[in-house]
């Protein structure tokens, strides 16, 4: 799959999977970061985020240090999804 195009399907699924209803895919900018940006995520949209990966793409995170690398903003989570997709 192309950079672009995982980055608008995650911002798209992350809407969904946290039932972010006044968010729009192009409101999330690639940088911003989940937990202190605007859109203000907890550890529960964590854990949710998580679960996203995991039914998505197939891919766990059970390290916890590992899931903090990944779940910083949209251009960390497309670039560990593409490193670790079985393509």
């Amino acid at each position: 799959m192309e950079l672009e195009a995982l980055k608008q399907e995650l911002k798209v699924h992350l809407i969904s999977y946290l039932n972010l209803q006044e968010i729009e895919p192009e409101m999330i900018k690639d940088d911003e970061p989940f937990f202190a940006g605007n859109l203000e995520l907890d550890s529960i949209d964590s854990l949710e985020m998580t679960v996203m990966i995991e039914r998505e793409y197939g891919l766990k995170l059970n390290n916890p240090t590992e899931a903090r690398k990944v779940l910083v903003n949209i251009n960390t989570m497309a670039a560990y999804i593409l490193e670790n997709s079985k393509n």
